[in-house]
């Protein structure tokens, strides 16, 4: 004899009401799927021959009973406020993520400066309860990703900038293009420097710096040339350091001559150095203007001592701080580290400040003119440039 299959019993009511359900369009499938368990079972179905027909398992159609006896109807189609796990998470738990990722890990209390993925979502996993966002507890590393990158925001990764620390940063760089301006109505349209008239004072314009701490560094075995069994230049991982030097240069922008000066360091003794090799180099009667950057050596005691010997000669316009890139004499070095420094070998210190020099006797074969071009339109050239003569 085979088991009874146990019913339900639906009100004329309820009937009704689910045969709605199961018409609807505009419902959720699994209210739909609910809706038809109730009805088959009051047909008295058995529960696998409903699980057939519903296309789910026998577990989910008995949970579905279960609830019908345990609340009615309403309990078994729909399932409690707050019940499962959230389909979307809310504008309010993005924001308290991205709030979580913009702040400093060292500041919560961690050793790191910068969060890693794994970091953020640990401590995102652990307060996110007492935050009163409990669904982020288990939030996963993958959906962190996601939201940070919707966000456009990468707190594992660091982007540096210069802030502007100078007051008068736009004055001093107006005042430095202003020379540049000046410098390009001396050449024609062929690139010719025009002379002087008689009665000008001529001026000498030259953009200085130093680069220090130029390393000389020896190999501990040979090179190996490229040849058949080599295709680059093969050199031992090991090497030796010699220690370091400094070049004061300056260049020329009227002629494009480029002028070294190669010291063990780069004081105010150095620099004063480099001012009598100029001052030495071009006619008495002339100006020397150089344009640099406002380092201590260059507006020191000592210095404006040497200058207060030489009244009138030297006249200098300072860049902004932090505004080196408007020296040319950056294009230069920039250019020497590529062409000549560059994986540079030496087996004394003495032969790196000799190659040095070769590479500016080089370059001063063909010397180069630089150009300024940006903003240069917007410079008036009449106008008259502001220089420093130091000495009080």
């Amino acid at each position: 004899m085979g088991r009874k299959v146990n019913t339900i019993t639906l009100t004329e009511e309820q009937r009704s009401y689910l045969e709605l359900q199961t018409r609807a369009r505009t419902i959720q499938a699994q209210t739909v799927c609910r809706a038809r368990i109730l009805l088959l079972r009051a047909d008295g179905v058995s529960i696998n021959d409903i699980a057939d027909k519903v296309g789910i398992n026998r577990c989910s159609v008995m949970l579905c009973l279960n609830k019908f006896k345990e609340g009615g109807v309403e309990n078994a189609l729909f399932d409690a406020p707050g019940r499962g796990r959230n389909a979307e998470i809310t504008d309010d738990e993005k924001t308290w993520i991205i709030n979580i990722a913009c702040q400093k890990p060292v500041n919560l209390g961690y050793s790191a400066e910068v969060w890693t993925r794994a970091l953020l979502t640990k401590h995102i996993n652990k307060f996110a309860e007492n935050a009163g966002y409990t669904r982020l507890s288990t939030i996963s590393q993958s959906k962190v990703r996601t939201i940070l990158e919707e966000a456009d925001i990468k707190p594992n990764k660091i982007t540096y900038y210069c802030e502007n620390r100078d007051p008068d940063f736009d004055q001093k760089m107006h005042n430095v293009l202003l020379v540049y301006k000046q410098l390009s109505l001396q050449f024609d349209k062929k690139g010719q420097l025009l002379p002087f008239c008689e009665d000008d004072q001529v001026v000498h314009v030259l953009s200085y710096d130093e680069k220090p701490g130029i390393q000389a560094i020896a190999t501990t075995s040979e090179d190996i040339q490229p040849d058949n069994n080599h295709k680059t230049i093969s050199r031992d991982y090991e090497y030796r350091r010699l220690g370091t030097i400094s070049l004061l240069a300056g260049i020329d922008l009227q002629t494009g001559e480029a002028i070294p000066l190669v010291k063990e360091s780069h004081n105010s003794k150095d620099y004063i150095e480099f001012l009598k090799k100029l001052d030495n180099k071009y006619p008495k009667s002339d100006k020397i203007r150089l344009v640099l950057d406002n380092l201590k050596v260059h507006s020191s005691e000592e210095t404006r001592k040497y200058l207060a010997t030489v009244p009138g000669r030297f006249e200098f316009v300072f860049t902004p701080k932090h505004g080196s890139w408007l020296n040319l004499v950056e294009g230069f070095f920039s250019k020497l580290t590529r062409q000549m420094l560059k994986g540079i070998r030496v087996k004394t210190k003495d032969e790196l400040v000799q190659r040095i020099y070769k590479y500016f006797d080089e370059v001063n074969e063909e010397p180069v003119i630089y150009h300024w071009k940006y903003k240069l339109e917007e410079i008036d050239p009449n106008e008259e440039v502001v220089v420093d003569t130091l000495p009080v």
